[in-house]
């Protein structure tokens, strides 16, 4: 690792990576946070400085866009490069989901495995487990999940902060659970004399809702969805980043002499937001704002326990989001009445679950010591590509049939190329086509308004093109006065359309 390759461009540099020894990769994945949520991204009500320090030393992306504007999807996108909306069933998933991803596709984790790397899942997951919904037993290892996608090792929480079960599970199996109480789940119905948020409001003691998420109590902290025993292995929301970033740092720990590839899902900014009571106070954005102080706390851990290892030199670190922001997301947490003039999804509209811009522009940061083009790149760049471009850094062909949209583009990646993609399509309840200067987006009927979350959509019955580089609020639709370049970007969706059709995984 002491060669350099800093005097090298575009394909020379990449070419140059084959020679030098495999680099770990950590790929710390933050739950809601917006564009404009870390100070290196323009916030001043709240400081990050373990990311900013990433950043200012390393590659700061201003046009990378996640899979999609949710969780799920984002994550299924990230995992087996093709975009969610070509496949049925990978929404929002429940807290009972069965595994989303099928156990027979290629993934990024096995593709890491085939190259000699040792590969751990640590965090949120939000991608189900087990081979039904709802048929999971709780009690006994729960496949198929991780493991069976190519994770040589897992701590996850079982589904995701606002639902149950609200138990850790490593290596598939449930965390600290006393077999003499065990967990029964249901989203279906309630259990005989268990409370719930809405008929028990007293027991609430942590966290009331603002909409929805009234169901089962745990904790202090109603949730979405019936649960009935596993009192020793429910989690505390306050402890939940202390405990997934301990294991992520004892997994960094454990595989420092191989290459280790590390996904570190946060769940910190995601509802219910609790954060642990020593960064509370931190901002004066109330817990969404010292939510933001606790991630950057566990990027600095992971970065520590890195250097601690002597590994921090040859490691690829990218820092980036599951999708855009959202602010009353289902709790009474203050963060409405505490924003003021903090924008989380910066310049742009919209926010999560949105197919505005700020749905999924989201922080992209990549720092590797020696071996990225420092500054701030304007190339497009998406997560669906992680498959083929960490494939085109490890050396590792991706098989044909597992190449329908990841692209390789580690040049761009690396800061050394400034142009990325040519176009992304993003979804959000409709299809749009992103390219570096235009933004089309197909006509939908829907509600163009989220009134719970306060989000607009971004839908129209109406085609709408925004020229994005001069409009990043997507408030002038030029369709009418631009029809070429309409049909252009609808004959390039209408052919990524077309591609998806007989795909069978």
């Amino acid at each position: 690792m002491k060669k350099t390759i800093a005097v090298l461009s575009g394909s020379l540099a990449v070419a140059a990576l084959a020679a030098q020894e495999k680099p770990n990769i950590v790929l710390i994945y933050a739950d809601d946070i917006g564009y404009g949520d870390f100070s290196c991204y323009g916030a001043t009500r709240v400081q990050t400085p373990n990311v900013d320090t990433l950043a200012n030393n390393g590659v700061r992306f201003r046009n990378a866009h996640s899979a999609a504007a949710t969780s799920t999807p984002s994550r299924y996108g990230m995992f087996t490069g093709e975009y969610p909306w070509r496949r049925n069933g990978t929404g929002v998933a429940a807290g009972d989901a069965a595994l989303i991803i099928n156990p027979n596709r290629y993934t990024l984790p096995q593709m890491m495995k085939e190259a000699g790397y040792t590969t751990g899942a640590v965090g949120k997951w939000h991608l189900g487990m087990g081979a039904e919904t709802g048929k999971q037993d709780w009690n006994k290892r729960v496949a198929p999940g991780p493991a069976e996608i190519g994770f040589d090792y897992s701590y996850l929480m079982a589904a995701t902060g606002d639902r149950v079960p609200c138990v850790y599970m490593e290596n598939q199996m449930a965390v600290g659970l006393d077999p003499k109480d065990p967990i029964q789940v249901s989203y279906t119905q309630n259990f005989a004399g268990e409370p719930t948020g809405k008929d028990n409001p007293e027991l609430l003691t942590k966290q009331k809702p603002s909409h929805g998420h009234d169901m089962a109590v745990v904790n202090g902290i109603s949730r979405i969805g019936f649960m009935k025993g596993g009192k020793s292995a429910l989690w505390e929301d306050e402890n939940i980043a202390d405990s997934i970033t301990v294991h992520a740092v004892r997994f960094i720990e454990r595989n420092k002499d191989k290459p280790f590839f590390l996904y570190f899902g946060t769940n910190d900014i995601h509802v219910p937001r609790y954060p642990h009571e020593r960064f509370r106070g931190k901002t004066d954005m109330g817990h969404r704002g010292d939510a933001i102080v606790q991630f950057d706390w566990s990027v600095g851990e992971v970065v520590r326990a890195l250097k601690e290892a002597g590994v921090y030199d040859n490691t690829l670190i990218i820092i980036t989001s599951d999708n855009g922001p959202v602010v009353d997301d289902g709790y009474q947490d203050e963060a409405v009445e505490r924003l003021k003039n903090h924008k989380p999804w910066g310049p742009f509209r919209g926010g999560k679950y949105s197919t505005f811009e700020a749905g999924t522009r989201v922080p992209f940061i990549v720092h590797w010591t020696g071996n990225v083009r420092t500054g701030v790149s304007d190339a497009l760049v998406s997560q669906i590509d992680m498959l083929a471009t960490f494939g085109e850094l490890v050396g590792k062909e991706i098989p044909e049939d597992a190449k329908i949209d990841s692209q390789k583009h580690l040049s761009a990646w690396l800061g050394k190329e400034p142009k990325g993609r040519d176009y992304i399509i993003s979804s959000a309840y409709a299809l749009s086509v992103l390219t570096s200067d235009w933004k089309y987006i197909e006509p939908s009927n829907r509600n163009s308004y989220n009134a719970q979350t306060n989000t607009e959509l971004g839908l129209n019955p109406e085609e709408q093109l925004y020229n994005i580089t001069i409009d990043r609020g997507e408030y002038d639709n030029v369709a009418d006065e631009n029809p070429l370049i309409v049909r252009f970007l609808k004959q390039i969706l209408e052919e990524e359309k077309q591609k998806g059709i007989g795909l069978e995984l």
